[in-house]
């Protein structure tokens, strides 16, 4: 009896510690096992107890890490630009590497915590973590939305879901919770397989939600291109963004994208419903606010947005203000809204090339193509009213859920193309517009877009041309120019949302008190970050001085009534008198005089105040003018065609024709010139050594080599001679 236990012992034992042995070695080696590892393994055995813990995936994660991410994606970005017409249909594939699983965890490692994290110094329990929520993606094992069963958490994230309490587990599943982290590690990985694939799709025309395209690339593109058109129409598309249809969102993605396994991913995700908590209208009695502590975040735990960043965030424009989220798409919802939204802006491309009439007597836009403009139009005496044997042209921009149309012709037109569009719009995304919806407008009357008001200027420019006999004649002219201004309604209006003025016509300040506990240097600071971005966002803008110094007088104002009422200066003049115009000097405290601050600040004990900057218009910067290139394109994007023309073997024969057309020589013609010129000088100098009686060397080369008749040498000084020419040329 005790023999066939020790012996049912000795097998469950080596079944369970060492697996990888023989059966003859455990039998050689029985005798050196411990009594104490025996009877804890028979304990297990027989008393049923059982090993909860993940058993570990049969891929190690170190080895399938054979490549770098950035390497993947690169190719991705590359092999779509090459062929953005060709449709896509193995991205499994590109889901199957594990690279970029594990730089969609960096990515969201770091905004989760605020660092970066090196690849090397991810554990390798995340490692394991993060192959196991791959392969659940790849079986469709994975469910967007969980609340208590996760592949992997977040590493700020301690909290065990094992045992947690009844009334817990129900708050969680029945309250909102921010997207999990796995979720966000998954979102992450499609967006980098898709979006190389649709920005090398998308129109041109459309400037939101993609990388290296801003609102200033609008305004930049507004003032080159749309100088010309008198009738303009603005439109608001921003419902699609509200709510999705799956099946249209779905519909646009398999347009280019065939994979069933991505596909199907982005479609649970946009069915999965989001639990969210329904808010109570209802009365209650207001609570008494209690005390709260300070709160001290932990040393992992990412920083707050800053006031001045918080504060900038409430001066974004009505048509960046809306940012689509669908379902659990989380970062792939802009995204796809931009694939639903590029059927639209290919339309609009062939509407501009049907509407397009050139004129050969319009000093602008007379040419077949239309893009080659004789003039420059945003001059003024090249911008000339509409009329019948004026070139009709339109231009279309879209940014996010809003779209601008301007138009050269008569209104008209713009009539015709506006219920085309609206019978388009009702088509394709089964959104009802109206005429009111798009309103048609003229140039004279301001066409708000983006904070910024396009209108017409008249303007007197003063002409000088040489007449004949060689006399300089200055004439006034006239002309009219498109002039892209700030809104100082709207400014006024974003400043009334933070609180920080009232009133239309007489605008007054109010005080800041969010800043009331924080020092006078660490208030001036913040506000000085505030200004320098609102200078950076008003850069293209005619009125840039004028509208920059209004906000800095609302915010020194702002602050003056702070500080007056944090050290009981009763008024802005004692603020003004005591500090100075840029508040730059320390003002008094609460309990008397502070000692000389020029002493203290030098004993390091006091804390050095920034002056508020641009008080004063001649210290704003000028607005800028720069020109905008008519074929613009992002620096990734340039780079990206840049590196495929140089890989294309026919733009490597076509450089080669073109050196020889010019009579120059290639880098690896003059290389082989200067060998075979080598060679030469050694057989000459062989025969010479020969001549003269030396034969150190004649076994080296045979009898036909050192033969050289006069006529070889008569066309190889000829070939000498051409070559030497060509080689002074390519150093000159």
């Amino acid at each position: 009896m005790r023999r066939s236990l020790a012996i049912t012992g000795y097998r469950v034992l080596a079944g369970s510690v060492n697996q990888t042995l023989k059966p003859s070695i455990l039998c050689n080696n029985f005798i050196d096992y411990n009594h104490r590892s025996i009877g804890f393994s028979l304990f297990r055995a027989f008393s049923g107890f059982h090993d909860n813990r993940r058993k570990p995936d049969p891929d190690d994660p170190l080895s399938l890490m054979k490549e770098d991410g950035v390497a993947v994606c690169s190719h991705l970005w590359i092999e779509n630009f090459r062929e953005p017409e060709k449709s896509v249909s193995n991205l499994t594939s590109y889901l199957r590497k594990f690279e970029l699983w594990v730089l969609a965890y960096q990515k969201v490692y770091a905004d989760e915590t605020g660092s970066y994290l090196p690849r090397h110094s991810i554990q390798r329990s995340a490692l394991e973590d993060l192959l196991a929520l791959r392969n659940a993606v790849l079986d469709e094992r994975f469910k967007w939305g969980a609340r208590l069963n996760f592949y992997i958490k977040s590493p700020r994230d301690k909290t065990e879901y094992d045992s947690l309490s009844k009334r817990k587990i129900k708050t969680i599943l029945t309250t909102t919770q921010p997207a999990p982290y796995q979720d966000r590690i998954v979102q992450e990985v499609l967006f980098m397989i898709l979006e190389p694939i649709y920005e090398a799709r998308f129109s041109q025309k459309s400037y939101a939600f993609r990388p290296g395209r801003t609102a200033h690339t609008v305004l930049r593109v507004i003032r080159r291109s749309f100088a010309g058109y008198l009738w303009y129409i603005k439109g608001d598309l921003s419902t699609i963004l509200d709510g999705v249809k799956v099946g249209l969102v779905i519909n646009a993605l398999m347009r280019d994208v065939r994979d069933k396994k991505v596909v199907d991913l982005i479609r649970s995700a946009l069915v999965m419903p989001v639990i969210a908590t329904k808010i109570d209208d209802g009365d209650k009695k207001k609570k008494k606010r209690k005390y709260q502590k300070k709160k001290v975040l932990a040393d992992d735990e990412p920083k707050p947005d800053p006031y001045w960043l918080d504060s900038f965030f409430g001066f974004a424009p009505e048509e960046a203000e809306k940012v689509p989220s669908w379902g659990h798409c989380g970062i792939l919802s802009p995204l796809l809204a931009n694939v639903i939204l590029d059927e639209l802006d290919h339309w609009m491309e062939g509407k501009i090339k049907e509407f397009y009439h050139p004129s050969k007597s319009d000093v602008i836009w007379n040419t077949p193509e239309g893009e080659a403009e004789q003039g420059n139009t945003s001059w003024p005496e090249f911008v000339p009213t509409s009329g019948p044997d004026k070139t009709r042209k339109m231009d279309f921009i879209r940014y996010g859920g809003h779209i601008l149309i301007g138009i050269r012709g008569p209104r008209a037109d713009a009539a015709i193309l506006r219920k085309q569009l609206i019978e388009f719009c009702d088509q394709k995304y089964l959104l009802k517009l109206d005429n009111d919806s798009l309103p048609i407008e003229h140039i004279t009357k301001g066409i708000m877009f983006l904070d910024h008001v396009l209108c017409r200027r008249v303007v007197y420019p003063t002409l000088r041309y040489t007449a004949s006999g060689g006399k300089i004649i200055s004439e006034k002219g006239v002309g009219t120019l498109l002039s892209v201004t700030a809104s100082l309604k709207q400014c006024i209006k974003q400043f009334r949302k933070l609180n920080l003025l009232k009133g239309d016509r007489e605008p007054d300040p109010q005080p800041c008190f969010r800043m009331f506990h924080a020092t006078q240097a660490h208030t001036n600071a913040q506000m000085n970050k505030l200004l320098c971005t609102m200078v950076e966002w008003y850069r293209y803008a005619d009125n840039r001085k004028k509208i920059v110094n209004f906000c800095s007088y609302i915010i020194r104002g702002s602050l003056a009534k702070l500080y007056a009422a944090k050290y009981k200066l009763r008024s802005r003049a004692k603020v003004y008198k005591i500090s100075d115009r840029t508040l730059s000097r320390p003002l008094k405290e609460k309990k008397g005089l502070s000692p000389e601050y020029q002493n203290m600040l030098r004993m390091g004990l006091a804390e050095s105040i920034e002056g508020l900057k641009y008080t004063r218009m001649s210290l704003v910067p000028e607005t800028d003018y720069t020109p905008f290139p008519n074929s613009w394109r992002p620096e990734h994007e340039k780079a990206l065609l840049e590196f495929l023309s140089l890989d294309d073997p026919k733009t490597l024969e076509d450089q080669r024709n073109c050196i020889k057309e010019q009579g120059l020589i290639s880098p690896q013609d003059y290389i082989s010139m200067l060998v075979w010129n080598y060679k030469r000088n050694a057989i000459v100098s062989d025969q010479l050594s020969l001549i003269n009686g030396g034969s150190k060397n004649i076994g080296s080369y045979d009898q036909s080599q050192l033969e050289l008749s006069n006529e070889d040498c008569v066309e190889r000084s000829e070939d000498e001679e051409e070559n030497e020419e060509r080689i002074d040329m390519a150093h000159m």
